[in-house]
């Protein structure tokens, strides 16, 4: 069987035991467009949607492009091997809000960081 990019994006993910909303809420599409990829009605998936699944996958783009196969994968541990940390990752990729918040704890006392956790608590309880 010819593998397509489709095939090897539905086979990933099953290997991962994800669906399609976990993944594509991940990369930031619908369920209904990552099926799409996946079953080949949509082939021309932009670049950085294939950059994404091959974080969310812990591959290569182009293991998913079919330029590599899995055996030519380095060795490399993946931050996204556990689905929690594979969302927060993407959300402070994306999301300039989010990285400014990361970048300003870095440095911060625990107490601080409290502070600010509780303070954000309040402000979301005010919505």
């Amino acid at each position: 069987m010819n593998e397509t990019i489709g095939t090897r994006l539905k086979e990933l993910r099953l290997q991962k035991d994800y669906t399609q909303e976990y993944v594509g809420n991940i990369i930031g599409v619908s369920k209904q467009t990552l099926y799409k990829y996946e079953n080949g009605i949509v082939t021309n998936i932009p670049s950085d949607k294939i950059e994404a699944l091959a974080k969310v996958y812990g591959v290569t783009p182009e293991y998913i492009m079919g330029w590599a196969t899995p055996s030519s994968e380095p060795d490399r541990p993946s931050y996204y091997a556990d689905p929690e940390t594979a969302e927060v990752a993407e959300r402070l990729r994306t999301q300039p809000g989010m990285r400014m918040l990361f970048d300003a704890s870095k440095d911060a006392k625990p107490e601080d960081l409290q502070y600010a956790a509780d303070l954000l608590k309040r402000l979301k309880g005010n919505e």
